[in-house]
């Protein structure tokens, strides 16, 4: 290499490129490193961009360019023309070869820069100023023009006759200045010249830009392209799927979907994606071979780098060499990584796309009878969760191979190290596998029993939101949170299992390495072999790279068993039969033209020929239909009659084709063009109620108009918030079913179709309605229409023109109405149906007006009651990591931190002290050895990346050691094995200590969160839904026990790991510091912005991933419609639409990672780069330790892998931080009740009964009127009170304040003479009894829902029960510990009502509230519930809330509220003589 050096440039080999000559710069390395390599640079850089592709549209061009392209030409002429001068004057300037060499090099750069410059001139690069790299890069050659310019001058040869040729040449140089100059000025003047119309025009078309095509390599390899979107993400202006990238055109779905569709020609889903995909999906396995092999190449160059600093016997070029490797290896082994995930993931998407195409388009063509073998949810799961594992076989697929490839190769190196002697360890690890196997299997069972646990307290927890006001009445709020926290106990204890054996695998883990690798030395020393330093070093760092394929490769397994059960599934579902229709119809018209439909000797069924054989005889249940001779006429309406299950749906179906015809003929005149279809349930799809009408045709005002009148529509529409734009929710829930029916029709009609089949669409709306709907419809706009309608209702069919009896699946007879509606009377089942269906009819309408008012009035307190859930946007406070650093408690979180640091210590000293060892035995032994044997960093490393393989790690100290082979290596190894040991030690320390940390932050997070909820306000359960609360104490605390540690976990980690490798590598080089600042700084920006742009992304996927699945079954559900309006194509365009909507978001997401990795990877390769720069330096200024930089540079092999990881792990456990920033609100957040009390009352208080409200004066919320506007009344002891009044007139508010469910505004309540206010709540609550309107019971005992504090006797309970009227319902289910289902599910509602009572009667209180709901109590129930109170409370005061008013008439007085205040209080008899009373009025209006 020297010599080839000396020889161009005609110098020593000894120093073969000066720097500095004569005082100035040496010529040869000013051509060589200043000319040379920056016009190499621009012209690689510039090739990059010849693929460019021309823009379809003519942009407006910028004026700069033409300028920038002639002067590229310009300048690669006068390069050419200047070799001429140089080979004339020979050895003048320098050397010849020299000159041409740099001249030749110059001249085809700026050659292909200009034919660059024309691409991208016609590019959609016109418009701009084009890439900025190739700007800047075209400044490079500058410094070289002016190191030579001022030679020229202060040589003095510029301008000499004596010399032609250095004055031509000198000449030349000026041009060339003149045009770079020019070059570069019109770079500079063509910036302001866009005028802001363009401007906007560009940046509209940003959004809908389509990804990666037609940018050129650089931009391809670098996703130059993904910065604008980065930085949109970054400004949050990324709020829409819109707003991302067009999927670039391989993988748009439409185009996906015709490659695989066309290789559909066999069934196999395997065979149709390997067809279309396999190729191309293969070839990456080059990709992936050639990044694994660049990854072994790293060590080895290292190896050899090290060596060289050792021996100061290498010319320095080796070491320029290796150095240079290094960065070309690492450089090129992450783009060739970087490019095969990227490219994986594309193939994915493509794999998706065709795989959800191929599921949708077979459900639209499978015959549905066949489709009864799966459920919607299992095809929609085909969908989801098959197609998913499917997917992520890809990746698993090429880590199948590579996996096996890289630990055969370790072996291989291994076996060249110590021999047979790796078979000892190898087989220890092995054996570790079906441990770890063990430990996995304990951890699932327990998982399992956990979740158990967890559904139990969750159970218990909805039960409790349930009924929070009746457990705040009776003030069991202590009996349920010790039911809830056993739960939780028995839920902890599983997890507390499973983190510790999550604990134990994770050490396993880690001190295998270790445990492998003294086997293998014990093996070798046993087989009587001498141990070196070298031998140690070198298996110690192969072992580590065994661990890594052995302990990912189960998961690969696994995942590609998974694989194989979804691809399995899915195939079922792909064989199933489709509708044959040219099978199915005859497709010669009959003689007769007017011929509509023709039956002729038709058999159909519902289940298929072969199989209807193996079933049981059981299921002659499914119809079979015959139809002997049934012909339709054109435009007649047919009705069908028969009772129900006769076949009249069936022979509808038959007519539409979804049944399997046996035999016979069936013919369909305009097959085509498809049936106005309307059947029996209205399907209705999740959009507008005009989409669901227009169904896919284009709007035409008057026939819409025409359609919604017939259909009786118009009315309803006005009420709908938004009219015909009000969006449906899914299957129609917000639509009543009469409005659904009617949608469905006016679907059916404004189809415009030939033959109509309706399917009973008079059902389901009352008599009115369904004249209207004859008339207007039925024989009004679809007069002309052939018609052939099913119906229960025979009243209507007198107007049809034939009427069909069918019974049993065959035709009775046929005739007109006046001959058949007779016989139908004489059906005896009909008469009845047709009553019911007569007097169900008004009655549901009039439930359906109830329905849609209650629905609206619901709909419009929704804006007042329920508060929007907060979203907080950006990233999670720092309160939150405050919080749950408590909960986990500071002592305890900080010997988890301090247990990591050591560690992570004692991982690094052992590295630390590896290099030590080997160097101390470099130093005596034979350095050529050395060179021999190659040697490698610690195991720890290279569990990071496989890129560690054989490494060398020199020394610290360069005292001789004395070469005492053998007890020199024992002291070495005991000391490597302590620190290895106190590593482990650490380790199980660390993982336990986290485990018990989290485990506890989780007990204690759970404990707030109930608590606090035990204590809310009523107000606060009245305005948040309980999915929200229940959310909080089910998903979010999931979260925090099980995720939220996992990811926190391998984030620490990360960290630490990262500090280590920093703290190793500025130790062993100092002047690294330089590099890392920087790097540190771009780190720093580059993660913001991933993480902005990556949350939205992610957000984005999710938000477009669901419609996908709702309109798939949503498609499922309406097939039968689908198919028969022949909207399958239209419906097939759709579901693309929403997949391509989908896979934008998920391809930005995944390129957005790759965008990250390979700007991380980058960072890494300068880091290499950098390291090795400075370690050449060092040892020609002959400074530095080569085993230091040994071991700087194994750590910065890894530390791509740790930066990309660290990244991901703070993204997500910021995202599971969430969970607890949620349950911290709730903590913090929730009014509470007061807890405090101020006076200490009586056992026996209230012993009299005396209850007096003064001035009483209460709102439910602030904001809100007052509910109760000064209240003045007293009850005397063991008086009988009923309360009347409106609704609204705060009757029940009564019973509230005296519960102190709400705080009082002003006034008192005295309860024998004392304030309730200064009466501890628990106290107060439990002296007072009530029976409260809902009859709330929980799940548990008899017993338990009577008496949950347990403080009464069998005896006692079972009194009760007698008077109750309950002792016999109780004992029947099985006496007091029979267990009642959720919510009381055992009895009836009456019941519940008086297991109510009968708790009221246990507690003896002194004065009690009846909230009489006595509606859902039969009349004699009441009267003995009304006297059992009296017989029981004849000494206790009771006040009453009535609704029926013969409840109270006997009460001493009554109390009428009107509008919060107290209207009249008298006995009843002398308010119902007053005249002008309210109770007189009240009373009238119940009598009428």
């Amino acid at each position: 290499m020297e010599n080839i050096l000396a020889g161009l440039c005609g110098t020593s080999p000894e120093d073969p490129l000066p720097v500095w000559v004569h005082g100035s710069v040496g010529h040869c390395f000013n051509q060589l490193t200043l000319n040379v390599i920056p016009h190499v640079i621009l012209a690689v850089v510039s090739a990059c961009f010849l693929g460019t592709p021309r823009s379809g549209s003519r942009v407006p061009c910028r004026p700069g360019w033409g300028c920038r392209i002639t002067a590229s030409f310009v300048l690669a002429g006068l390069f050419l023309a200047d070799t001429i001068p140089a080979t004339i004057s020979q050895q003048e300037l320098g050397p010849v070869y020299l000159e041409v060499l740099a001249n030749g090099t110059a001249a085809l750069t700026w050659l292909t820069h200009g034919l660059a410059l024309l691409m991208l001139f016609r590019s959609i690069h016109g418009s701009t100023r084009g890439p900025a790299a190739l700007a800047f890069l075209a400044l490079l050659p500058l410094p070289s023009f002016i190191i030579t310019l001022v030679w020229y001058y202060q040589s003095g040869t510029a301008w000499s006759p004596a010399h032609p040729a250095a004055s031509s040449r000198f000449t030349i140089l000026c041009l060339q200045l003149a045009s770079l100059l020019v070059y570069v000025l019109a770079g500079k003047t063509s910036s302001p010249s866009i005028d802001p119309g363009n401007k906007t025009s560009s940046s509209q078309s940003q959004g809908s830009r389509v990804a990666e095509d037609g940018e050129s390599w650089l931009s391809c390899f670098f996703y130059v392209w993904m910065n604008p979107l980065m930085k949109r993400g970054y400004q949050w202006k990324l709020k829409q799927p819109q707003d991302v990238y067009v999927l670039p055109r391989q993988l748009q779905a439409a185009r996906v979907c015709d490659r695989s569709h066309r290789a559909q020609e066999a069934v196999q889903l395997f065979s149709v994606l390997h067809a279309a995909f396999g190729l191309r999906f293969y070839s990456l396995g080059l990709l992936k071979l050639a990044g694994n092999l660049l990854g072994f190449s790293g060590p080895l160059l290292l190896n050899l780098l090290v060596n060289f600093m050792e021996s100061r016997q290498e010319p320095l070029s080796h070491g320029v060499l290796y150095a240079l490797g290094l960065f070309a290896g690492s450089f090129l082994g992450a783009l060739l990584r970087n490019q095969f995930s990227y490219e994986v993931n594309k193939v994915m998407l493509m794999v998706r796309a065709a795989t959800i195409s191929a599921i949708y388009r077979k459900a639209l063509r499978v015959s549905s009878t066949s489709l009864t073998r799966f459920t919607v949810g299992e095809i929609v799961n085909f969908m989801s969760t098959d197609t998913s594992r499917l997917v992520n076989f890809c990746l698993s697929f090429h880590e199948v191979w590579s996996l096996p490839f890289q630990f055969a190769i370790t072996l291989y190196l291994l076996y060249q190290q110590v021999g047979v002697a790796f078979l000892g360890g190898l087989a220890l690890a092995l054996l570790l596998v079906p441990i770890n196997k063990v430990i996995a299997n304990r951890i699932m069972m327990n998982n399992k029993e956990m979740l158990k646990h967890k559904d139990t307290r969750v159970k218990l927890m909805t039960e409790f939101l349930c009924g929070i006001r009746v457990i705040k009445f009776y003030a069991w709020e202590k009996h349920f949170s010790t039911r809830i926290n056993a739960c939780r106990a028995k839920e902890l204890q599983k997890l507390r299992a499973i983190k510790y054996l999550d604990a134990v695998c994770v050490y396993l883990w880690a001190a295998l390495p270790v445990v492998v690798s003294i086997a293998i030395f014990i093996t070798y020393v046993l087989l009587g072999h001498q141990l070196t330093a070298t031998k140690v070093f070198t298996a110690l760092a192969l072992v580590g790279m065994l661990i890594l394929p052995l302990n990912s490769f189960p998961w690969v397994l696994n995942g590609t068993l998974e694989a194989k059960v979804s691809l399995d599934r899915i195939q079922r579902f792909l064989e199933l039969m489709d509708q044959d229709l040219e099978a199915y119809y005859a497709l010669d018209s009959p003689s007769d033209t007017a011929t509509a439909v023709e039956m002729r000797c038709a058999a159909f069924s519902w289940v298929p020929v072969e199989e209807e054989s193996t079933r049981q005889p059981l299921s002659t249940g499914t119809l079979q239909l015959h139809i002997e001779n049934l012909s339709v006429r054109k435009g007649m309406l047919l009705g069908v009659v028969g009772k129900v299950g006769s076949g009249k749906s069936s022979l509808l179906a038959a007519i539409t084709g979804e049944l399997i015809k046996q035999g016979g003929r069936v013919y369909v005149c305009d097959l085509e063009q498809g049936f106005g279809l309307a059947t029996q349930e209205p399907w209705i799809q999740f959009t507008t109620v005009r989409q669901n009408i227009l169904f896919g045709r284009e709007y035409d005002a008057r026939l819409y108009e025409e359609v919604v009148e017939a259909c009786a529509l118009s009315e309803d529409l006005n009420i709908l918030p938004a009219g015909d734009q009000t969006e449906v929710g899914e299957n129609g829930v917000t639509l009543s079913g009469g409005q659904k029916a009617r949608i469905a029709l006016a679907r059916a009609v404004y189809q415009e179709k030939e033959l109509y089949l309706l399917d009973d669409p008079l059902a389901a709306v009352d008599a009115d309605v369904a004249n209207h709907l004859m008339r207007k419809c039925i024989l009004g706009v679809l007069k002309r229409k052939t018609r052939i309608l099913c119906t229960h209702r025979t009243e209507f069919l007198e107007k049809a023109d034939a009427l069909l009896l069918i019974d049993n699946g065959r035709i009775v007879k046929t005739g007109t109405p006046a001959d058949i509606l007779p016989l139908v009377e004489a059906f005896p089942k009909f008469k009845d149906i047709d009553k019911t269906q007569k007097d169900k009819a008004p009655d549901e309408q009039g439930q359906e007006e109830a329905v849609e008012t209650e629905a609206e009035e619901s709909t419009q307190n929704n804006h007042l009651i329920y508060k929007e859930e907060e979203k907080k946007e950006g990233a999670v406070a720092f309160q939150v990591y405050k919080a749950y650093w408590l909960a986990v408690g500071s002592c305890l979180a900080l010997s988890i931190l301090f247990s990591l640091l050591l560690m992570q210590a004692s991982r690094n000293i052992s590295d630390w002290w590896l290099s030590h060892w080997i160097s101390s035995i470099s130093q005596t032994a034979n350095t050529s050895v050395m060179v021999c044997s190659a040697s490698p960093p610690s195991p720890e490393l290279l569990l990071f990346s496989v890129v560690g393989l054989v490494s060398p790690i020199q020394a610290l100290d360069t005292t001789p050691v004395p070469s005492n082979g053998s007890l020199d290596v024992n002291f070495y190894l005991i000391v490597y094995g302590s620190i290895a040991g106190a590593n482990s030690l650490f380790t199980i320390l660390r993982a336990f200590l986290f485990a018990y940390g989290t485990i506890r932050a989780a007990t204690v997070i759970h404990n707030r969160l109930l608590q606090r909820a035990l204590k809310a306000t009523v107000t606060f359960f009245d305005t948040t839904p309980t999915g929200r609360i229940l959310n909080r104490f089910s998903s979010d605390l999931y979260c925090v026990d099980d995720s939220l540690p996992f990811i926190l976990n391998i984030f620490l980690a990360n960290m630490y790991g990262l500090l280590g490798m920093l703290v190793i590598i500025t130790y062993g080089l100092p002047w690294i510091g330089l590099v890392l600042l920087p790097l540190a700084a771009l780190y720093f920006s580059i993660q913001r912005y991933y993480r902005c742009t990556s949350r939205e992304l992610k957000r984005l996927y999710s938000v477009t991933l669901s419609p996908i699945y709702t309109h798939f079954s949503e498609t499922l559900s309406g097939l039968s419609s689908i198919r028969a309006m022949r909207a399958t194509q239209r419906f097939e365009l759709e579901n693309q639409l929403r997949l391509e909507q989908n896979q934008r978001c998920l391809f930005a997401s995944n390129t957005a990672m790759q965008w990250l990795d390979i700007r991380l990877q980058m960072i890494g390769v300068a880091v290499v780069t950098a390291i090795a720069g400075i370690a050449i330096i060092q040892h020609q200024k002959q400074l530095g330790n080569p085993g230091l930089v040994g071991l700087a540079l194994s750590y910065a092999l890894s530390v791509t892998n740790l930066l990309s990881g660290l990244i991901s792990s703070f993204t997500l456990t910021e995202t599971r931080m969430v969970s607890v920033e949620r349950t911290e609100e709730y903590t913090t957040d929730i009014p509470v009740e007061s807890q405090g009390k101020l006076v200490q009352v009586a056992a026996d208080w209230p012993s009299q009964g005396l209850v007096e409200f003064q001035q009483v004066v209460l709102a439910y919320r602030a904001g809100l009127p007052n509910a109760l506007d000064g209240v003045n009344f007293t009850v005397y002891p063991g008086e009988k009170v009923g309360i009347v009044g409106r609704t609204g007139s705060g009757k029940s508010t009564l019973f509230l304040a005296l519960f102190r469910m709400l705080e009082l505004k002003s006034g008192r309540i005295l309860l024998d003479g004392v304030d309730s206010q200064l009466v501890g709540l628990e106290e107060l609550r439990s002296r007072l009894a009530i029976i409260p309107q809902d009859p709330f019971l929980f799940s548990g005992s008899i017993r338990e829902n009577l008496d949950p504090q347990g403080k009464r006797t069998d005896a006692e309970l079972h009194e009760v029960l007698e008077q109750c009227h309950l002792r016999d319902a109780v004992t029947q289910m099985g006496g007091l510990d029979s267990e009642l289902g959720e919510r009381g599910k055992g009895l009836s509602v009456g019941q519940r009502q008086l297991v109510c009572l009968a708790r009221a009667l246990l507690t003896q209180a002194k004065v009690l509230c009846i909230d009489e709901a006595t509606a859902s109590v039969d009349q004699k129930t009441d009267q003995l519930l009304q006297q059992t109170i009296r017989q029981r409370f004849a000494d206790k005061t009771v006040l009453t809330i009535a609704h029926r008013l013969n409840t109270i008439l006997d009460s001493d007085r009554v109390l009428v509220m009107q509008a919060g205040r107290v209207a009249e209080l008298d006995s009843p008899t002398h308010l119902s003589q007053k005249d002008g009373s309210l109770f007189q009025r009240l009373l009238h209006s119940r009598q009428q």
